[in-house]
């Protein structure tokens, strides 16, 4: 602690498991790490009485709050990493937009970017340290309070999903409002992404200083786009992002992995293989073989249960996992759902669904 009652971004615990990190290096290890997109949500009983009253983005901005809500998975399962509690529309909200949780709609902007001439609603210089410190403030914090337990994951939405919202003003089926940009106004498009890419480089930077050991870029919305807008308007900027980071934590002598998740982006697979990430998240539609022969042993890979198969009788989720298992193999490979948990899941099945993978891992490493 500082002087003024700071918790500094040091001298934080040691870590005593780091199967997720070797993992994601292609390293060999004794079982498969897991962890769950959205494990700490609704689904459990106390973040619903964590949260219960409190506005989305207040919960956000308290790292307390933010430390509880990211430990309370870990409280009740073995996972092997833990994700830090925020929201990828912190972004929009630094660059000045008002972005508001709305009860039984989800995020919503009240005033979306409609032309090109709305970029100059948006802050053109942010200070990322005043306006997302509060992230930074919990990753550290809880840093300490993980007590070296698992890793720490920072994430950050990709550029283009974080377009889609700002102009959309919220969920979209069809996405047709932020598509029209790219196809009618695409200089602006790139002058956007652009400044959203340069927000997330210092936003990450910042998370690994605060002491993040591994990064998500959460490209949410890429199944929107073809093949072509995702050339032209997600893969630079996602490369750009990777780049980046790995260049200015080089200078500083570190080196966290940083995982992919282009959710819906197939066509894109051999191409995110090649974009200095070490770590590519993969959805449930795409078959676990045929991601490994496509990405050539290039990457690890995470995912990709079809979270409804949560849904299943645990006898039944073991035998899907045991498959899938089979399928990536148990190097390079993080077990995943290919998206986040949705609200109504039992807890005992995300339990059961730990378990397998740990259970299946071993007695294949064993075998091998």
């Amino acid at each position: 602690m500082s002087k003024d009652g700071l918790i500094l971004p040091k001298d934080f615990p040691q870590l005593l498991n780091d199967t997720f990190l070797r993992a994601a290096r292609g390293e060999e290890t004794e079982h498969v790490p897991v962890w769950c997109m959205r494990q700490a949500g609704r689904y459990l009983p106390e973040f619903r009485e964590s949260r219960a009253g409190r506005d989305f983005f207040e919960t956000c901005r308290s790292p307390e709050a933010c430390c509880e809500l990211t430990l309370q998975p870990l409280r009740r399962f073995p996972f092997d990493a833990a994700i830090i509690f925020s929201d990828i529309l912190v972004i929009p909200q630094a660059l000045g937009m008002d972005v508001q949780m709305v009860q039984g709609k989800g995020p919503t902007f009240p005033e979306p970017l409609k032309e090109p001439e709305d970029l100059q609603r948006l802050q053109a210089k942010v200070d990322v340290e005043k306006e997302l410190g509060y992230v930074f403030r919990a990753i550290t914090l809880t840093r300490h309070k993980i007590e070296g337990k698992v890793p720490l994951i920072g994430f950050t939405g990709a550029p283009w999903t974080l377009m889609s919202y700002m102009i959309e003003g919220g969920g979209s089926n069809t996405h047709s409002k932020a598509k029209r940009w790219l196809y009618r106004h695409p200089e602006a498009s790139h002058m956007l992404l652009k400044m959203l890419t340069d927000v997330i480089v210092e936003y990450l930077l910042g998370q690994v200083a605060a002491g993040a050991q591994a990064l998500q870029v959460f490209e949410s919305h890429a199944g929107i786009l073809g093949p072509v807008e995702f050339k032209e308007f997600s893969l630079p900027y996602l490369r750009d992002i990777a780049r980046r980071v790995k260049d200015k934590l080089k200078e500083a002598g570190q080196d966290v992995p940083m995982i992919v998740f282009a959710k819906d982006a197939h066509y894109g697979l051999e191409d995110l293989s090649q974009s200095y990430y070490e770590v590519v998240g993969l959805d449930w539609t795409i078959d676990p073989r045929s991601a490994r022969e496509r990405t050539g042993g290039k990457v690890s890979l995470q995912g990709n249960m079809d979270p409804c198969a949560l849904y299943s009788p645990k006898e039944r989720i073991s035998d899907i996992v045991k498959k899938m298992v089979e399928g990536f193999g148990t190097r390079g490979y993080i077990a995943n759902l290919g998206h986040g948990l949705y609200p109504d899941m039992d807890p005992e099945n995300v339990g059961a669904f730990v378990e397998a993978v740990h259970q299946h891992s071993k007695q294949m490493n064993k075998r091998s």
